[in-house]
């Protein structure tokens, strides 16, 4: 069986499948329309794919049968709920779906801007999760705020692999929340975080988390690539560790995978700092740690080391068993066999990578 990689672009859906190291283009869907997400629910291999059209707005679709054919799916909607007192609530953008666990069959969790959780019991009706949307914090401008946009969004899901009614978000400004009852309450969960773009530069809420991830074999190890730095905790949130290159690299970046099966693996490829999102001295670098960020390897083993001005953004890195790949908003798209000792390009001529998924 081949492997599949779905890459979800600024101008289309295009899949790519391997055989024997060499990938090829596959198919092309949705022509010429932004992709915002991509998700593959592994309990069914439904693929899922969001589009954010320009005059009609978000969109939502899924495939049962690896793309040949799609159903359209009621867009989640705020309905009558509002923003800011006096302000209606409207969909921005879909970032992210992730499933509800292998005893909800059909749930999914999905996440949109402007902040605003939904939940499906069977995918094909998503409802506001109310309790997040009127959490005291949320209602606060100060605690969340748009990062780089007008508006907080999620951007990240995690479950925990052992209770489906346990869950983290991840929110872009404020910061990850958890709940322990299927999402009826939420605990705020950045203590160790680090906003430096406040006068505040430790409040309870108002952080910015680029990307999250949970360590299956390990569910209370959890990664996140920040704004202000990368971060880890072993106890499950309750504290957070700033595990950033001890001189400064890496750091800032918005790209993060980790190892499914050992806590103390990860990789992220960082840009030069917020106000230059672009590699590092100008050379596309992946770092990687094997000692839960103690310290860090750069890999340079066929990426530019010249000359790059690529940025890969927070869910164009995927990883699954040894092989990892990530796009960049230049339409490179890269991938390695040996859990990232050494890539290789297997595209050129894209448009920019929005998401990655491997199916």
């Amino acid at each position: 069986m081949s492997t599949k990689l779905i890459v979800g672009s600024s101008k289309g859906l295009i899949v790519f499948s391997e055989q024997t190291g060499r990938w090829d283009c596959i198919s092309v869907q949705f022509e010429g329309l932004p992709v915002s997400m991509v998700y593959v629910d592994d309990r069914t291999n439904t693929w899922w794919v969001a589009l954010s059209h320009r005059h009609w707005g978000e969109k939502l679709h899924c495939s049962t049968d690896e793309g040949q054919s799609w159903e359209e799916v009621v867009t989640p909607a705020y309905h009558d709920h509002f923003y800011r007192p006096g302000k209606p609530a409207s969909l921005k953008k879909i970032w992210v779906i992730q499933h509800a666990g292998a005893d909800r069959p059909g749930g999914l969790w999905l996440g949109t801007e402007p902040g605003g959780l939904f939940y499906s019991p069977d995918g094909k009706e998503f409802k506001l999760v109310e309790s997040l949307w009127n959490h005291p914090s949320r209602l606060d401008p100060n605690q969340w705020f748009g990062a780089g946009k007008d508006y907080p969004f999620i951007h990240s899901i995690v479950l925990d692999p052992r209770d489906s009614r346990h869950l983290y978000i991840g929110v872009s400004c404020a910061g990850v929340f958890e709940t322990h009852d299927h999402g009826k309450s939420w605990d705020a969960k950045n203590k160790g975080l680090v906003a430096a773009y406040l006068p505040n530069p430790t409040p309870e809420v108002g952080h910015d988390p680029h990307r999250m991830l949970l360590c299956p074999a390990n569910p209370d190890v959890i990664w996140q690539q920040n704004h202000c730095g990368i971060f880890r905790t072993v106890n499950g949130g309750e504290l957070w560790q700033d595990i950033s290159g001890s001189t400064g690299f890496p750091k800032y970046g918005f790209a993060l995978a980790i190892d499914e099966y050992d806590p103390e693996t990860a990789w992220v490829i960082p840009a030069q700092s917020d106000e230059k999102r672009i590699p590092f001295n100008l050379k596309l670098t992946v770092c990687r740690t094997g000692d839960g960020g103690r310290t860090w390897k750069d890999i340079q083993d066929g990426l530019p080391n010249a000359n790059a001005f690529d940025l890969v953004l927070r869910h164009a890195f995927v990883k699954k068993g040894e092989l990892l790949a990530f796009g960049t908003n230049n339409g490179n798209l890269y991938t390695s066999h040996d859990s990232g000792s050494s890539w290789k390009v297997i595209s050129k001529h894209l448009p920019m990578t929005n998401y990655l998924a491997f199916a």
